[in-house]
């Protein structure tokens, strides 16, 4: 390769980067719901619409919907109690709410927009208010923006590499979103979505102590060979537990 070739490569390299650092800087935005400071670039609708084309493929993959109407009202009802009462009735996601037919995994889960999940495996062994906090961590990570914002950090850092590998094949860099980038919540988020989760308890006059019961359930799921926390993308159950009674005591005087 000829010196000028690849100093200009080196200067477009550069170049691709701070666009990259650039969009990022110009994509912060703070949330109106929880006042963090985000790095965002999709408006509402878009991510109401990467929700509403990605929640069939992903209801299949768990069986389809269970099939009980019954029951499926009764997650509706706790849902929608949840988003009346709470700073989610304000937000401008289209809060829908899917019992999956899945016995055997142990999950509940959020697209963005809200498009909202819960395996019967997990349905079955929660009481009413259990469920309700499983649904109000659920509806916190659509309120948090977690999976938009999971967006805009994977496209960053795909520009990023494209910058530093600026001459290969940039197409191989380019794909569309998927369900890893979607489904997969940090510790942060996590923790997040249990202190809204409980404020949302609170405020639709559930018990939220009940919310250390899903946390004892999850982690009974996990087992003994369960990955160590510095190792895992979620935090321990325990420690979410002592997270948990900490939001409790600081939103008694908000709720009481």
């Amino acid at each position: 390769m000829r010196r000028g070739s690849w100093k200009i490569r080196i200067v477009i390299g550069l170049v691709i980067v701070a666009i990259a650092l650039i969009q990022r800087w110009n994509n912060q935005e703070e949330n109106p719901y929880t006042g963090r400071v985000q790095n965002i670039n999709m408006t509402s609708e878009q991510e109401i619409a990467i929700g509403l084309q990605s929640a069939p493929e992903v209801a299949h993959q768990y069986g389809g919907l269970y099939p009980d109407e019954r029951l499926q009202t009764l997650v509706d009802v706790i849902g929608d109690r949840l988003v009346q009462n709470s700073i989610a009735r304000e937000s401008p996601y289209e809060y829908e709410f899917h019992l999956l037919a899945d016995d055997e995994t142990i999950n509940a889960f959020a697209l963005p927009g809200g498009q909202i999940f819960i395996t019967y495996a997990l349905f079955k062994q929660l009481n009413e208010a259990q469920l309700a906090g499983v649904l109000g961590h659920e509806i916190g990570h659509v309120i948090g923006r977690h999976s938009a914002e999971r967006i805009a950090d994977s496209n960053f850092w795909k520009t990023v590499s494209m910058g530093a590998s600026v001459g290969a094949d940039a197409g191989s860099l380019v794909g569309s979103i998927g369900q890893n980038t979607l489904l997969t919540n940090g510790r942060e988020d996590e923790l997040e979505s249990d202190d809204l989760g409980v404020l949302f308890m609170m405020q639709s006059n559930y018990q939220p102590e009940e919310m250390i019961g899903v946390m004892k359930i999850l982690k009974a799921a996990a087992g003994p060979d369960r990955v160590p926390e510095f190792q895992s993308t979620h935090p321990d159950p325990d420690n979410r537990i002592e997270r948990i009674q900490e939001s409790i005591e600081k939103y008694k005087d908000q709720t009481g």
